[in-house]
């Protein structure tokens, strides 16, 4: 099968297995946020100083970006049912094992392993969105995905806390294992798999290197991945000085502070869903640059707000008011780009998935190093960390449209 060929026919999905891909791919946020208030008690319970916590969670993102470089290929080659399935019962196993471990460094071990299993939940369920549906029905479709998937982070803390009021952190890794094992059963039961074998093939190591070498070599493909890469970096910009930002500079108290994460949260799933809307009469690229400009705008004005001291601890809203501004236009930019790069490679879905997350994760991970690197008591810091993300997707955007096939789309 040549590069050019297309996966048909394609398959429409029920509103259930909609939200059971949702499910799915909460699995990445939900299980780096729900253990983070276990800290403490984790450091206190292994034996490790302050820090080594920290380093349980520098190996579930290393297995993260690990995961769905190398197996992400593989749902091309076995279906996308089989290896969800196999990738969650690791994650399952791995849970269970973390649960009842009480030496820190297989601890690491064993969140390293988890993340490698649950990493195929984030590549599977864009692959197969990839399989039923291109254009404006896979924008409506990736809408769908991100309502579902962005309720996860923002319940994912208190649902730690409550677990940890109710016990330990241990019952945070064994709640994680059941919920793995019944998304397993749902899977099984009610999600078909939408690679036919006629359309599967052998994936020998040459073969999977040769394909992200061709995707790196395709120019919308990786352009408009990294699109949605720094449209992450943005957001994640913003989380990582939110609470530096917020509780010591604006003086929230910590119910201000989670009041206003789930204002913030709540208007960017509103955003995707307006985006979802708008794709079935509107250009979704077109929406998509629409929303980059969005961004830059609410953007620089941030940064003017913050720099010049029009908004501060005595006057906070407007800045509050700028940050959910920029963060609501994120909605329009990255279910877009994340359908635009995978339009075109309906025969290498999940290689073209697994590179597209490991892009997102390197690119939107960096900027926790641009923040440490920023003055933390400058309330301009947050706006340029954002504003570093919103350049880089109007440069990726710039290189985009430099290809004669750049709004080329299959009919």
């Amino acid at each position: 099968m040549s590069f050019s060929q297309q996966v048909s026919p394609p398959r429409r999905l029920t509103g259930g297995q909609i939200v059971l891909l949702g499910l799915v791919s909460t699995i990445g946020p939900i299980s780096t946020d729900m253990y983070l208030p276990a800290f403490p008690q984790l450091e206190r319970d292994l034996g490790h100083g302050p820090g080594s916590a920290q380093m349980t969670l520098a190996c579930w993102f290393i297995g993260l970006a690990v995961g769905q470089f190398c197996l992400g290929p593989l749902s091309d080659r076995f279906g996308r049912r089989n290896p969800l399935v196999i990738g969650l019962g690791v994650y399952t196993l791995a849970s269970v094992c973390l649960a009842l471990t009480s030496n820190y460094t297989l601890f690491c071990l064993l969140r390293f392993l988890a993340a490698l299993g649950g990493a195929i939940s984030s590549t599977a369920p864009r692959a197969i969105v990839r399989d039923v549906a291109t254009g404006h029905e896979a924008v409506r479709l990736t809408s769908q995905l991100t309502l579902v998937f962005g309720v996860g982070p923002i319940l994912a803390p208190t649902l730690g806390s409550l677990l940890l009021l109710a016990g330990s952190w241990r019952l945070i890794f064994w709640s994680g294992a059941i919920a793995s094992l019944l998304l397993i059963v749902a899977c099984l039961v009610i999600l078909p798999d939408t690679l036919p074998p006629q359309y599967r093939r052998a994936l020998p190591p040459v073969e999977i290197l040769r394909r992200y070498s061709f995707l790196f070599r395709e120019r919308v493909f990786i352009s408009s991945a990294l699109i949605a890469s720094f449209s992450s970096f943005v957001m994640f910009a913003y989380l990582a000085n939110a609470p530096l930002l917020f509780e010591h500079m604006l003086g929230f108290s910590p119910g201000g502070f989670a009041t206003f994460f789930g204002i913030n949260a709540a208007g960017f799933i509103l955003a995707t869903q307006i985006n979802s809307r708008l794709a079935h009469r509107h250009s979704f690229i077109r929406i998509m640059q629409g929303g980059m400009l969005s961004a830059l705008s609410f953007g620089l004005l941030l940064l003017l707000v913050s720099a010049t001291g029009l908004s501060g601890p005595d006057n906070p809203w407007l800045l509050c008011a700028l940050i959910i501004a920029t963060t609501f236009s994120l909605g329009f930019i990255g279910p877009n780009a994340t359908v635009l790069s995978l339009t075109h490679h309906a025969h290498q879905a999940g290689s073209a998935s697994a590179l597209l997350g490991t892009l997102n994760f390197a690119v939107g991970g960096s900027s926790g190093i641009l923040m440490a690197c920023l003055p933390p008591s400058h309330l301009s810091s947050t706006a340029i960390g954002m504003l570093a993300g919103v350049a880089g997707m109007w440069l990726c955007n710039f290189w985009r449209r430099r290809d004669p096939d750049h709004d080329v789309l299959p009919t």
